[in-house]
């Protein structure tokens, strides 16, 4: 089971960075889930908010909160700069 599960996540991934790269709307679309998922991430760690992991019997602390949300913050940055400030040049 736990090797389906890496699979799978290695697709999404790999999907992700292929759509990433070929869409601009689509990192548009991560600019604003980054954002919302680094603004909940840091709220929540800020408040003390242990959050359980689906499937496991696992929990994110606060220290990892803080790390996530500001990691996802940063590709908010880095995502807003490519879909929103970044011209692309069309190809011939």
């Amino acid at each position: 089971m736990t090797a389906i599960y890496i699979l799978f996540v290695i697709l999404i991934l790999l999907l992700t960075i292929y759509f990433f790269i070929k869409r601009v709307e689509f990192r548009k679309f991560l600019t604003g889930a980054f954002f919302v998922s680094g603004g909940i991430q840091l709220y929540l760690a800020f408040v003390k908010v242990s959050i359980p992991i689906v499937g496991t019997n696992m929990v994110q602390n606060s220290e990892i909160g803080y790390t996530r949300g500001t990691l996802h913050l940063m590709l908010c940055i880095v995502c807003f700069y490519f879909g929103f400030i970044k011209k692309t040049t069309p190809k011939n």
